[in-house]
């Protein structure tokens, strides 16, 4: 099959859950034989990078604003696929699926694939009317394309009831990784299970504000072990203003490290070496860096959003959503060195072995494709025949 990916920023992924997605996806599909094409953006793709681990990149321009940055990458995109020959095109995330129409109106033989992975409009960093296009794009990610895939049980029931579609679920991914190098550690003089960690982007829905107030009180109170520290790892994406204000909120405090987006053997290890993993988002479709989290078995304290629950199960602990006083309470046990959590975070790294593994997830959408692909075929038959 010619596959082609559309709505991402590009590969290989720098931050960004649907980036990652793209990515393993895209990478899964060509060892298995697929002719993969990823749309990657000028702006976050390096430009002589034309092929990566078998897959093809086709290089677009797009406005680089918060706001149009995604939806004019998607529609030079949309067009640029009108004359190629793809059997399959994927629309990634909401935003971009508002204009899936494009493919659906004047390529009616090409299957048409989207994946609903968040639902963004919750996001603050977004006004009014990029909400409003938001939630179009949601109803055609849901109602125009061959199939729809949600990447949780919780967007399943969503788009059940408000859609009464009957979409395909087809989790996020993660990889185990058992080999690490903990001289990376050295660069941020961090000490194994001496610190929590934090990743993800620096935008407000994801709560690292409120986790470094929670830490901040901790430390007020001499309940944060001696030489113990917070590691928020990863940067902004249009939220400067943002970024700034956690900074200036942890001014002058040598136990609260900021280390920029991490990659590679930094962030695994920076993962792996951590006490405990604190994921305190409002908002999530399933969060990759959580099951990152379970697969380098760490212990994970995370908000009780459906969508985090729903994963964790009993081999985590939650806490009530942007409530600091609990998200306080909650790390001061967590934060008792004698405790040991060995029990749930072995069962955690199972769970990934078993239930979110790329090689899985790729084999079960290439299935959906052909599934797909067949009923098409069937439908223009009978047609041709009428």
């Amino acid at each position: 099959m010619r596959i082609a990916f559309i709505g991402q920023k590009g590969i290989p992924a720098k931050f960004g859950g649907v980036e990652k997605h793209v990515e393993e996806l895209s990478i899964e599909m060509a060892k298995l034989g697929h002719e993969v094409f990823v749309y990657v953006r000028n702006n976050y793709t390096p430009k002589e990078l034309t092929e990566y681990k078998g897959v093809k990149l086709i290089h677009l321009p797009s406005i680089g604003t918060k706001n149009l940055d995604a939806i004019s990458h998607t529609f030079l995109a949309s067009v640029h696929a009108l004359f190629v020959n793809y059997d399959v095109i994927h629309y990634q995330a909401i935003g971009p699926s508002i204009l899936n129409w494009i493919i659906k109106i004047f390529k009616r033989k090409t299957v048409l694939i989207a994946t609903f992975h968040c639902q963004d409009y919750y996001h603050k960093k977004w006004g009014i009317i990029a909400k409003l296009a938001l939630r179009i794009g949601e109803w055609m990610a849901c109602k125009v394309p061959n199939k729809t895939i949600v990447v949780s049980e919780c967007l399943d029931a969503y788009t059940r009831e408000k859609y009464a579609i009957e979409p395909e679920v087809i989790h996020n991914g993660t990889r185990i990784n058992d080999v690490f190098k903990w001289e990376a550690l050295k660069k941020w003089d961090l000490k194994r299970n001496r610190y929590i960690v934090f990743v993800g982007r620096l935008i407000r829905h994801k709560g690292a504000h409120n986790l470094i107030e929670a830490f901040k009180e901790l430390e007020k109170e001499g309940k944060i072990p001696l030489n113990f520290k917070l590691v928020i790892a990863g940067d902004g994406f249009h939220t400067d203003d943002y970024v700034s204000e956690l900074k200036d909120s942890a001014r002058n405090n040598g136990n609260i490290i900021f280390t920029g987006n991490l990659e590679g053997d930094d962030l695994r290890s920076v993962f792996a070496g951590a006490y405990l993993f604190v994921q305190p988002s409002e908002a999530e479709g399933l969060s990759i860096a959580l099951l990152e989290a379970m697969s380098y078995q760490v212990p994970i304290l995370s908000s009780d959003i459906r969508e985090n629950a729903d994963v964790i199960k009993d081999m985590g602990y939650v806490f009530k959503t942007n409530d600091v006083a609990d998200l306080r309470d909650k790390l001061e046990k967590m934060l008792d060195l004698k405790k040991d959590f060995s029990e749930k975070t072995i069962r955690a790294k199972k769970e990934v072995q078993e239930k979110y593994n790329w090689e899985k997830i790729a084999q079960k959408t290439i299935s959906l494709y052909e599934k797909e692909m067949c009923a098409k075929g069937a439908m223009q038959c009978a047609m041709e025949n009428r």
